[in-house]
């Protein structure tokens, strides 16, 4: 009912259609980051004014001038699993299983890559310490992969046998430092099979630095999925529709969200992730603690009631997350920005740089 309840939003809450192509823009391949920043702070910042229109490259450790006493920092505390699973059919072919969300506690559902399709009922032995049975069953268009021995949950297996799920566009394997650098310092509930990019900047220090100033936090948990990286096909915008992703907007922040508005700050979503949980939240009624999964596409003509600033790594063209961007901050901006992002060399996509956008186009919401 929840889901149903938002495509039916979806279909009808926009402005006429809007083309794939309005959300193009020219990267040259270099620019694509292919490792993390020699220090989590140690990224640069494009600040973006919507109310002027203006751009100021900072670093990302300016971002404390850019809050304000009292504003409200609002981060999402999942935790990237190590999703991506090497092993071996009987007959000895190698296959490769890309968990896309888990299901339950041993079960998941995942993409396969193998030189011969894989079939409902196989067994595959996963590379690791101890050798693990899977049997993959159809489902969705991919396959649910259910566990078979003994020694633990579907998630300790992954700890143990699992590799860093790396973006598609990162051209090498994972290395030893990426378990750390593509996990947000704050990760506590395990789920993502892709990082929250705009949480990698962070490091203890500098939250307390901004605890500090007056500044206050708070925690949501969207577990993202694979289908983040999932392409735009739909030349209509509108006729897409995205994979659910789970979410929870607890209690605690619900309050903290509440006391920022009483006192006048503002609530600044880190990453498009956190902007899409509050606004999921809003259009469930704004229970006190909200639950359940979310396909919420936000899109140019989208009216935001919860967030007022939003932190975002810079994303690929013709991508969902690009057009949330742009329905924050506009689209003529937002790509005047990643213009002036790309003459100025900034570092691109999931271990790249980092933007501000000081308020949704047209103001602050309610």
């Amino acid at each position: 009912m929840y889901n149903q309840r938002f495509r039916a939003f979806n279909r009808i809450a926009y402005y006429p259609p809007v083309d794939l192509t309005d959300f193009d823009y020219e990267l040259p391949e270099d620019l694509i980051a292919q490792h993390p920043s020699a220090s989590r702070t140690g990224s640069r910042l494009l600040a973006v004014d919507p109310a002027s229109g203006s751009l100021a490259d900072l670093r990302f450790t300016d971002l404390a001038s850019l809050l304000h006493a009292g504003d409200l920092l609002v981060l999402n505390d999942t935790r990237v699993i190590p999703a991506r699973l090497f092993g071996r059919k009987a007959s000895g072919g190698f296959v490769e299983l890309m968990v896309e969300r888990l299901l339950g506690p041993d079960s998941a559902l995942v993409q396969t890559r193998s030189s011969k399709p894989v079939r409902e009922g196989q067994h595959i032995t996963v590379e690791g310490p101890e050798a693990v049975e899977l049997e993959a069953a159809g489902e969705e268009g991919a396959f649910r992969i259910v566990r078979r021995a003994e020694g633990g949950s579907f998630i300790e297996l992954l700890e143990r046998s699992g590799h860093v799920p790396l973006p598609p566009y990162i051209s090498r394997g994972d290395e030893p430092q990426d378990r750390e650098r593509y996990q947000s310092v704050f990760a506590r509930e395990p789920g993502a099979v892709a990082a929250p990019t705009a949480s990698l900047h962070f490091d203890r220090p500098y939250l307390d630095e901004l605890c500090g100033r007056g500044v206050d936090l708070a925690y949501v948990t969207l577990h993202v999925g694979a289908g983040t990286f999932q392409p735009v096909r739909s030349r209509d915008i509108a006729a897409h529709r995205l994979h659910p992703e789970w979410l929870r907007v607890p209690p605690a922040a619900v309050e903290a969200i509440g006391a920022a508005r009483d006192r006048g700050g503002r609530v600044v979503a880190v990453g498009t992730t956190v902007c899409r949980s509050l606004e999921s939240w809003a259009r469930a009624g704004r229970p006190r603690e909200f639950q359940g999964e979310t396909d919420l596409f936000i899109m140019p003509g989208f009216s935001f009631s919860v967030v007022d600033a939003l932190l975002t790594n810079f994303h690929l063209p013709q991508s969902s997350l690009l057009m949330l961007v742009s329905a924050f901050a506009g689209t003529d901006l937002t790509l005047s920005a990643y213009r002036h992002a790309v003459a100025e060399r900034y570092r691109f996509y999931s271990y790249g740089d980092t933007m501000f956008i000081g308020g949704p186009a047209g103001g602050t919401r309610v």
